[in-house]
């Protein structure tokens, strides 16, 4: 008989914040697969259980997917848990679950907290359609494309931040959002130091720009976008701020036509006459 795989949502920060059932889960597990073992070590010493721990991260889930079948063929009761959160969201965890139901294995899951679902909470805008675009690509035209969208999304969106490129990431957010589109950037949720700012996108880039060397888990809820009619010259700026990040002028035009909902002939050759 196949064991048991358990995906296990683990605090964000707050200890107090895991449920009844997830510690019984982890307490009565054969084996847990940890992002990072010594941090979900802490919270096993917080609730006094020893269970053998394997690691799965980013740099080795797919050596590890041989040993989790073979565990969970033996009848092995294997818990999934990442650093802070539900598995999967930004982090490891699809492969592992893949690898399971080949297996056969039951698969199952325990809820718990995330900090997407407490950001768009606390910010207050509609959480009746959203998107979450993970981390920001960091470079190159993946980063204008992304930005681009969001500039577009009429939905909420729900963003993950590092603390070295929060600043950079709202500074370009804000070179192509409007003005007054109004941010909500959460930082240390549940923890001794949350905070929460509030604002618009251009005085939350000056804020955060300020603040030097910012530290600690971000997740950023952007408004969405108001239903408007096409501007050539709104498009002509986000474009213009595309070809500035290292965008060609071709990919530019075709990323802002697309999402500003403009035409490419007319937005490229407002590009090039601006250059004259």
């Amino acid at each position: 008989m196949t064991g048991t795989f358990t995906i296990c949502g683990t605090p964000i920060g707050n200890l107090g914040d895991l449920s009844e059932r997830a510690a019984a889960t982890l307490a009565s597990a054969d084996l847990i697969f940890a992002e990072d073992t010594r941090r979900t070590g802490q919270l096993l010493s917080h609730l006094g259980i020893a269970v053998p721990m394997k690691s799965f991260f980013a740099g080795n889930e797919m050596s590890r997917l041989g040993l989790l079948r073979s565990e969970l063929e033996k009848g092995t009761s294997v818990v999934l848990v990442t650093d802070a959160g539900m598995p999967v969201i930004s982090d490891p965890g699809a492969s592992a679950i893949d690898a399971a139901v080949d297996a056969g294995a039951t698969v199952t899951v325990i809820p718990g907290p995330s900090a997407v679902s407490a950001a768009l909470a606390v910010s207050g805008f509609t959480g009746d359609r959203f998107v979450f675009d993970g981390f920001l690509p960091r470079k190159g035209q993946e980063r204008g494309r992304a930005i681009a969208s969001i500039a577009r999304e009429s939905r909420t969106t729900v963003m993950f931040a590092s603390p070295k490129r929060v600043a950079r990431d709202l500074s370009d957010l804000a070179s192509v959002l409007e003005d007054n589109r109004r941010i909500v950037v959460t930082r240390e949720l549940t923890k001794v130091f949350e905070q929460i700012w509030r604002g618009s996108i251009v005085d939350a880039s000056a804020y955060w720009e300020n603040e030097g060397t910012a530290k600690g888990e971000f997740t950023v809820v952007i408004e969405g976008a108001r239903d408007v009619e096409p501007s050539i010259d709104d498009a002509l700026d986000a474009a213009r701020a595309l070809i500035a990040q290292g965008s060609s002028t071709s990919d530019a035009v075709r990323t802002i036509a697309d999402t500003h909902g403009v035409g490419r002939r007319d937005l490229y050759d407002r590009v090039i006459k601006s250059r004259s």
